[in-house]
């Protein structure tokens, strides 16, 4: 077996060790990328998902990827040459604010559906087997990638239907971040929101309620909602937010219906939510779902939100 000098030096190597397994991984997603007949590279995925979510500064981007403005500033310059991004009209004329074009709409949603998908299972295979210390970790995933790239798994998996979670304590942080992002964007979070979204297991699973997750393969929890008891049956379904990045993929729709199931099950009467007209499309989604405008329950526990000015009641 030839001899690994940069695994040979231990933590010492560290920073070169995750540099070389990064570009490995990397070139397997290049593939599964070039595959899919799309002019990108992994650098541009994060742009790509971020913008999603609707137009953004250039420092929007660096602080949600996570990554300098000038390395953001590269990666919109070269999908904006590809025709996937472009600038949109800004209120402040010395900021750049850019989003997708029709083909960097088309290019995302191909992506979502399919390819970050497959990419993640094959990531959560090669990890399947790393145990022990951070070291040993590594030489585990990098032995599986010996066996087979990131581009040889891609191409093997079949993503399977979004499945429910349910609550568990390593989960908790998933229903704060999911929940605190798209309130934080629309309105304030109120205090209320706070301790509901701090302490999950206190404030709706010990009391009998509940909080459900939806897990998508190879991207992990993407959703979670929550059913709140309230009075001696009622049920507020409460808290439902879905990652920005997989909007498209229907996973709010999934995770509504299992929660409406599990309100009956729960026998809840009335099953409720409070929301703000400002969330349209949720509302659409509600009044798909059998969701009624309520007037009773707004007198009720409307007070409970500020920024309150929609109650509904689940009819069936």
């Amino acid at each position: 077996m030839m001899r690994d000098v940069i695994a040979e030096m231990g933590p010492s190597f560290l920073g070169s060790r995750l540099k070389r397994l990064a570009e490995r991984m990397q070139a397997g997603a290049t593939s599964v990328i070039a595959d899919a007949g799309l002019p990108l590279q992994p650098g541009h995925m994060a742009v790509l998902a971020a913008l999603r979510a609707g137009p953004r500064t250039i420092g929007q981007l660096a602080e949600e990827i996570g990554v300098s403005q000038p390395g953001v500033t590269r990666s919109v310059n070269q999908l904006a040459k590809l025709d996937i991004l472009t600038d949109a009209p800004a209120a402040d004329q010395r900021t750049r604010l850019v989003e997708l074009t029709q083909a960097g709409r088309d290019a995302a949603h191909r992506a979502t559906h399919d390819m970050w998908s497959r990419i993640g299972m094959a990531a959560e295979e090669l990890m399947a087997g790393a145990s022990g210390s951070f070291l040993d970790q590594i030489a585990a995933i990098e032995a599986a990638l010996d066996e087979g790239s990131i581009a040889e798994r891609a191409s093997r998996a079949q993503p399977g239907g979004l499945r429910i979670r349910e609550f568990d304590d390593s989960l908790a942080h998933h229903f704060y971040d999911i929940n605190a992002v798209w309130i934080e964007q629309m309105f304030t979070l109120e205090p209320v929101d706070i301790e509901v979204l701090e302490n999950p297991r206190t404030k709706i699973v010990d009391p009998g309620g509940a909080v459900l997750f939806v897990e998508a393969p190879g991207l992990g929890i993407v959703g979670t909602c929550a059913l709140q008891r309230s009075g001696t049956s009622g049920v507020e379904l409460t808290k439902m937010g879905v990652r920005e990045s997989v909007r498209g993929m229907k996973a709010g729709e999934f995770l509504l219906d299992a929660a409406i199931a599990r309100a009956r099950a729960m026998g809840a009467d009335p099953l409720y939510l409070l929301t703000s007209s400002r969330c349209a499309p949720a509302i659409h989604l509600y009044e798909k779902h059998g969701f009624d405008h309520d007037a009773e329950i707004m007198a009720q526990y409307g007070s409970r939100y500020a920024r309150c000015d929609v109650a509904m009641r689940f009819v069936g």
